[in-house]
């Protein structure tokens, strides 16, 4: 295994194990969009700190998230403004009053004033059109969230707030469900890329830009006080384990690739996304292929659906799953692999059960001090080994051993759709993401398969699927005609065109031979 740097001194985890391999954290809960909100809140955070993907101190990472409690709660805490509008039909005046005696209560806020949006509104009913229209731009907002867990479009840094827990005694704390430290690893990934430089403009000039139309009705529903950057609270904790991988220059070179397109501001975000979720994904499978020394290249056999059962759809079922299994397989073999050090082998000759905990404390920081009286029964290494191994995997099984799958599917990569099995079959803005990625102006479709094999892994057409034909998993006409079934598909969505029987291209709509 490659060099990790060193943990945290402080750690609140019962364990060590999955942040060793993986970073702190990867979460399935966290969706790719979350995951996108969180990031831009530790970029915001770090431009007005002008150190924006600067790291002098690896995993030193400190930043302060802004709160936003005025506009959250009007937008996602404010039930009774469509009535207040009904019920005072012609005096404006009394609607003003009516809505900012129910606000007087406003979760978060000790003393709220609204007062300053009466001189920013022409009309009580401007003022609801305009929030109504920004609450409908909620990010997930079919999910059923608390008021203090939604999260407004990003159409500027005046969107950005962090997660939090507000209880009704207006007791204020950081929430780590929704924004569960997979932005900062992503944020901390782009900082080694290299390419942090170069990305930086692009969001400044194209997702971070306050002086957008969008960005300024956001503001108008915010007191002075809240629109400027609090440094009060710091959050830190990020962990990251390796100090530069491929993967993290992958992941910047794509994002700078959409980013030159010549797709609006707001269209370009689900593709940063879509291809952002692609290669998180890839971190974590070749992670765990590092830990149990498999060096084969991580591979998705991609079906392309097809209305009938086939071949690809089968070998598609069999990829997922066995990319599924593997996070699982790296805790054990990495727990496992301790049995092989100096230390455990001397704490073994000890016969010593004491001499076994502190090589595990040492190792993984278990068992906790405070929990080392659970475990006093036990008197061998090996039981005390297992013990450590089943903790591990029923702790992993509770989040990011389905980081995978969860996040497969949002970013629709994966789908169930036809089968009783999870497969990779990927929908439509996914594949138009890729294109995006891959194809700087014009491809031959050959070509294309091939860059999708050699960037992500991607199994679509025979040449690609080669290892599954020799083996007689499938025959050459299976994985053909899922290559057919991709062209048909990116010609019905207007990105390939056939010039003849032998040459098909696939065309970027928004390709710019400009850079920004």
């Amino acid at each position: 295994m490659r060099t990790v740097l060193p943990r945290p001194k402080k750690i609140d985890s019962d364990m060590w194990v999955d942040e060793a391999i993986w970073g702190h954290r990867l979460y399935d809960e966290q969706s790719p969009w979350l995951c996108f909100m969180e990031f831009l809140n530790v970029l915001n955070a770090e431009i007005h700190a002008q150190r924006a993907f600067e790291e002098t101190t690896p995993n030193s990472l400190s930043y302060s998230p802004q709160w936003r409690l005025h506009l959250r709660n009007i937008l996602f805490n404010n039930p009774q403004m469509a009535v207040i509008n009904r019920q005072y039909k012609n005096d404006d005046h009394a609607k003003w009053e009516a809505w900012k005696e129910v606000m007087s209560d406003s979760a978060g806020l000790k003393e709220p004033d609204y007062s300053y949006l009466q001189s920013r509104f022409s009309t009580f009913e401007d003022f609801k059109d305009v929030a109504d229209f920004l609450s409908s731009s909620t990010i997930e907002g079919e999910n059923n969230k608390r008021w203090s867990s939604l999260f407004l479009f990003p159409f500027g840094p005046s969107c950005l707030y962090e997660d939090l827990n507000v209880k009704d005694n207006n007791n204020i704390s950081q929430d780590r469900r929704f924004f569960a430290r997979t932005g900062e690893l992503l944020y901390l990934m782009l900082t080694r890329s290299t390419k942090g430089a170069e990305l930086l403009p692009f969001f400044q000039q194209r997702v971070l830009q306050s002086e957008t139309k969008y960005n300024r009705l956001v503001e108008a529903l915010q007191p002075k006080s809240d629109l400027e950057h609090s440094t009060s609270i710091k959050r830190d904790g990020a962990y990251l384990p390796y100090s530069y991988l491929t993967e993290y220059q992958d992941l910047a070179e794509d994002w700078i690739q959409l980013f030159k397109c010549n797709i609006p501001n707001y269209d370009v975000i689900p593709h940063l996304i879509n291809i952002m979720g692609i290669h998180m994904i890839i971190y974590s499978l070749n992670r765990a292929k590092e830990v149990i020394e498999d060096n084969q290249k991580t591979t998705f056999v991609l079906e392309i659906v097809s209305p009938k059962k086939t071949a690809v759809r089968e070998i598609s079922a069999d990829s997922f799953i066995e990319n599924n299994l593997l996070s699982r397989a790296a805790v054990e073999r990495y727990i496992n692999s301790v049995t092989q050090t100096d230390e455990w082998l001397r704490a073994i000759n000890s016969n010593e059960p004491l001499e076994y905990r502190k090589v595990l404390q040492e190792h993984f920081s278990w068992p906790k001090k405070s929990k080392e009286d659970e475990f006093d029964h036990i008197e061998t290494a090996e039981e005390l080994l297992n013990a450590l191994v089943e903790n591990a995997i029923n702790r992993h099984n509770q989040h990011l051993n389905k980081f995978h799958n969860v996040w497969s599917k949002e970013i629709g990569l994966a789908s169930r759709r036809g089968s009783r099995r999870n497969r990779y079959a990927p929908h439509d803005l996914l594949l138009k993401s890729l294109v995006l990625c891959i194809v700087p102006n014009r491809m031959e479709f050959q070509d294309f398969l091939e860059e999708l094999y050699r960037k992500y892994g991607f199994i679509i057409g025979d040449k690609q699927a080669k290892l599954y034909i020799e083996s007689g998993r499938a025959d050459q006409v299976a994985f053909s005609e899922n290559a057919l079934r991709l062209e048909q598909r990116l010609s019905s969505m207007g990105l390939l065109k056939r010039l003849s029987d032998a040459c098909a291209y696939i065309e970027n709509p928004f390709a710019t031979r400009g850079g920004m």
